[in-house]
């Protein structure tokens, strides 16, 4: 993108990794972010990055809506939503309780159904917007480590060509990355030596694939899952 945007960016989860990447890249191309995360390091970044910042979870429905008042009252408008998350439990598929499950449901999945209600609204009054979900490949692929990430991320993908298709002709607009195992966490040898790009891919690759799904170059996509993962899904 050769010329800076004036546009408004809400990133949530924007503390740390793939969050306060995206925030750092939007910014860097002129987007003015309302952030959110658990952490107070988030007001922090927002400060630095010229923009404002809200302590919350994504699993608390009122602070979803305090971060798209603080939006809307600071700068009057909202063009783009990155909703990032943090991970749900791991472990055996039939040893992860129901508290685990539904823990994940509000984690993974409601949190952007929640959202959605909150700001397709104000797209529809300006005639715009897109947002991007950050998801897994697990989406794709289910990997038996991460078993309720894998299935509720799934679910997140019909949910998302469902909006994309029901709100397309209001020229808003949704997709999904899938990143892979990204250097946010550290990865093995062993874990590289599985990708067939034989690394871990950079928080800035996931940041620079989402600022591309919400620019205007990227105008005639929605609904779609984008894998970000080095070519280790296999799954069509």
């Amino acid at each position: 993108m050769s010329e800076l945007t004036k546009e408004v960016a809400i990133i949530t989860a924007a503390s740390q990794g793939m969050g306060a990447a995206c925030a750092r890249t939007l910014a860097a191309r002129g987007y003015k972010v309302v952030l959110m995360a658990r952490s107070e390091r988030v007001i922090h970044l927002a400060k630095e990055l010229g923009g404002v910042g809200l302590q919350g979870s994504v699993t608390e429905p009122d602070d979803l809506k305090h971060l798209v008042d603080l939006a809307l009252a600071t700068y009057g408008r909202i063009d783009a939503v990155v909703n990032n998350t943090g991970h749900a439990a791991s472990g055996e598929l039939l040893v992860l309780s129901d508290d685990d499950w539904h823990a994940a449901l509000d984690l993974l999945l409601l949190n952007v159904v929640r959202m959605s209600r909150l700001v397709t609204p104000v797209f529809e009054r300006q005639g715009s917007g897109a947002m991007v979900n950050i998801s897994t490949y697990g989406a794709k692929e289910p990997t038996p480590g991460y078993p309720i990430s894998s299935a509720i991320r799934a679910a997140l993908s019909s949910f998302t060509k469902l909006y994309a298709t029901r709100y397309a002709a209001a020229g808003i607009r949704m997709n999904n990355v899938l990143p892979g195992f990204i250097d946010s966490f550290p990865v093995d040898e062993a874990t590289c030596a599985m990708i067939p790009m034989a690394r871990a891919g950079r928080v800035n690759e996931i940041a620079q694939t989402v600022a591309f799904l919400l620019s205007s170059g990227s105008g005639y996509i929605t609904g779609q899952d984008i894998l970000v993962e080095g070519g280790l899904t296999h799954a069509a």
